[in-house]
């Protein structure tokens, strides 16, 4: 079963940074690419970043040079870190996987970016 668990949410003042850390099942981790999705109100939910699981990375034009997608396979975790927030960042934080034609996520973190 494939599960995945964001963590590191939370309220920082623009300008401010937080780091994001999904940790997956070690059945799946190091085989595929995972990615950081996100959904604020009233939005329909976007790619933030992926990386491949060799570590190649792409990202949303609206955060390239902001935030920055990594992964260490020994601790099956995949993380974003995320500076320079602004509010127009504010949202919940989605891990996800896509195995064959099944996506997977997680629960979801919430970051608050207040101006």
């Amino acid at each position: 079963q494939v599960q995945l668990v964001e963590s590191g949410g939370g309220l920082v003042q623009a300008g401010g940074s937080l780091r994001l850390s999904c940790a997956a099942s070690k059945s799946i981790f190091s085989m595929y690419a995972m990615g950081w999705y996100r959904q604020a109100p009233g939005k329909q939910r976007e790619l933030v970043a992926t990386i491949t699981r060799v570590g190649v990375t792409n990202y949303a034009d609206s955060v390239k040079g902001r935030f920055t997608i990594s992964r260490d396979n020994a601790k099956n975790t995949v993380y974003l870190q995320m500076n320079s927030l602004k509010p127009e960042d504010t949202a919940v934080y989605y891990c996800n996987v896509n195995i064959g034609s099944l996506g997977y996520w997680g629960q979801g973190t919430q970051v608050t970016v207040s101006s």
